[in-house]
């Protein structure tokens, strides 16, 4: 009798087992995700503008999303164009870290949307020459997007990237992103305007483009883009350089 109960009781586990095998693969999935990224640019290019002199930077975030479509991170880069103006400040800055937050979701399976705030924050060591001010910088933004095309409205707080009273300050661009499926590559337009204020600023208002091209090899993107912009000669560095000529910069980025 007894061999008989342990015959049944095993029976009935190992037909039990396949049910409690199907509730675990059916366990829901978590609603945050937590991505990391790390790249290599031969030229930090901002809104048409060198950060790095013409010389490569490396960079790295670290984003988190819930499905209810908030997400916040943190992403980092070396810099040296607040040393390398000769003008704005004494001192130097290497790193401009940037932390922001938001909400994006879908209005219809073709259009989105995304609402957010971003801190520009630049570290180092350095003092704003008279006239200016620090480097940090807060912006709102807002965007809209129709499949691959996408148009985006960014809001200054208040000083912008060393001017001071900035308040109003904006930049309006304009993004196309284009996928070639059957050679697996993505290509890319961009064209922006970077207004500032106040009236006093108006000399560093200007127009940028972009062209890109990238192609993932597993995991691992390789981006070629040129940029170029109508910056006038408030955006020249001290040694005579030109921070917005036309460039081309190569990079390569991998997400995990």
């Amino acid at each position: 009798m007894m061999k008989r109960n342990l015959l049944n009781a095993l029976v009935l586990a190992a037909l039990a087992a396949p049910g409690l095998a199907m509730a675990a693969d059916a366990a829901p999935a978590s609603p945050h995700t937590i991505t990391s990224n790390v790249g290599l640019v031969t030229d930090y290019i901002f809104r048409g503008i060198a950060q790095t002199s013409h010389k490569p930077a490396i960079q790295g975030g670290m984003d988190y999303s819930h499905t209810s479509g908030l997400y916040a991170g943190v992403w980092g880069s070396n810099v040296s164009w607040i040393g390398d103006s000769g003008a704005v400040a004494t001192g130097s800055v290497t790193m401009e870290l940037d932390t922001y937050a938001g909400f994006r979701n879908a209005i219809t399976p073709d259009i989105s949307y995304d609402v957010g705030y971003i801190r520009f924050n630049y570290l180092g060591d350095y003092t704003p020459a008279v006239g200016f001010a620090k480097a940090d910088t807060h912006e709102a933004y807002g965007s809209l997007s129709y499949k691959f095309l996408s148009a985006k409205y960014s809001y200054s707080l208040g000083d912008f990237l060393t001017v001071k009273d900035a308040k109003g300050t904006s930049y309006v661009e304009i993004n196309a992103s284009y996928p070639l499926a059957d050679a697996g590559v993505t290509l890319g337009a961009h064209a922006g305007k970077q207004t500032f204020k106040p009236s006093s600023a108006s000399i560093y208002t200007y127009t940028d483009y972009k062209l890109s091209a990238s192609k993932d090899f597993s995991g691992y993107v390789v981006g070629l883009a040129y940029s170029s912009t109508n910056a006038g000669p408030a955006w020249t560095y001290a040694t005579g350089g030109k921070w917005g000529k036309g460039v081309a910069a190569l990079s390569l980025t991998h997400s995990f």
